[in-house]
């Protein structure tokens, strides 16, 4: 896969100037109290990575561990204090100011945690707004509008004020806002962590149904470690501004690289981030055409279907062929937490 976004050597510390860091060696960078003792805060340090094109790449960690400071940084809404980031090829920090707004309008786009709307505008006009900020005209703007207004469920509801929808309808009117340009890529800092559970899990499935449409390139920033394993491809995990490891939810959860990172996955149930593709075995299993399962899918969603089957469940990929089976007695194992056999880095099973 192609790369959208890659970051190198990227660092935020407030209370320095570019000049200033850039003098520093490699040793008094790496040391927080060299950076303190010059009265410098340090809110990202050192980050390193990239994110394809097409994948969902979340960033996670606690509260002041600079993630949301990251994303502004990845965006340029705050100017990083060193490194670079590329987006499509091209050099974001390098950028003037004129270059800046344009790679802006063209190719990101933004989704807040607090909804942002404007209260004067209808639906309709606040998803048409980046539109009418391009300089699209009315009638142009307004179809692309309402096709974005009922691709997040809200036909109906165009002349609706902001003030007349629930948190849930007014976080799908700055979601179909931000899609409206057609960004490459989508940032989103913790775009629902201010609703209701209930309504968060909805959105959460319909970010996943969008992605399945449009295929966005997502940079999704959260303090919530389901919601991560749900909706990720890649998991980056902060600490005090420094990313700590970065891998599939499975990777995180089944070979965390520190104590920190094992901490923080200690409480996930296994069989919500182990796949089909990593218990099932090669070949179809004799179980009946009419029950399958998706190779994607995780142990917890196919628990039900496996069971009840009593027998081993063939396994499907994307386009429907059978690629392996499940048996019955590997899942209970799963489930169960006891050794199942996979090797997270190569994905094949072995006998325990």
């Amino acid at each position: 896969m192609t790369t959208m976004l890659s970051c190198h050597d990227l660092w935020k510390v407030f209370g320095a100037s570019k000049a200033e860091f850039s003098a520093l060696t490699d040793a008094e960078r790496a040391s927080p109290e060299a950076l303190a003792a010059k009265g410098w805060v340090a809110a990202v340090r050192n980050a390193s990575f990239d994110i394809a094109r097409g994948e969902v790449f979340v960033i996670m960690g606690l509260s002041g561990s600079g993630k949301s400071t990251l994303v502004r940084c990845l965006s340029r809404l705050i100017e990083p204090t060193h490194g670079s980031v590329t987006i499509d090829g091209q050099d974001l920090l390098g950028a003037s100011e004129k270059d800046l707004i344009a790679l802006r309008r063209r190719l990101m786009s933004m989704v807040f945690q607090h909804f942002a709307l404007l209260p004067n505008r209808s639906v309709l006009g606040n998803v048409a707004f980046p539109l009418q900020i391009h300089g699209l005209g009315r009638a142009e703007r307004e179809a692309r509008a309402r096709e974005m207004i009922e691709l997040v469920g809200l036909q109906g509801r165009e002349d609706h004020f902001p003030n007349e929808l629930s948190g849930g309808q007014q976080q799908r009117v700055g979601i179909a806002r931000s899609l409206a340009s057609d960004p490459a890529v989508w940032f989103l800092d913790e775009p629902f962590s201010a609703l209701d559970p209930l309504i968060r899990a909805d959105l959460q499935d319909e970010l996943l149904r969008l992605q399945r449409q449009l295929q966005k390139t997502i940079i999704f920033i959260t303090h919530d470690l389901d919601e991560a394993i749900k909706i990720a491809d890649r998991i980056a995990i902060m600490e005090n501004g420094e990313i700590v490891q970065i891998g599939r939810p499975d990777e995180l959860v089944l070979t965390p690289a520190t104590d920190y990172v094992a901490r923080f996955v200690r409480d996930v149930h296994k069989a919500k981030v182990i796949r089909v593709e990593h218990i099932m075995e090669k070949g179809p299993g004799g179980g009946g055409a009419d029950t399958t399962v998706d190779v994607k899918d995780t142990v917890e969603a196919i628990a039900k279907t496996v069971v009840s089957a009593n027998c081993p469940v063939n396994v499907v990929d994307h386009q429907g062929s059978i690629v392996g089976h499940v048996k019955p007695e590997i899942l209970t194992k799963v489930l169960a937490g006891l050794p199942y056999g996979i090797d997270v880095q190569t994905k094949d099973r072995f006998a325990v």
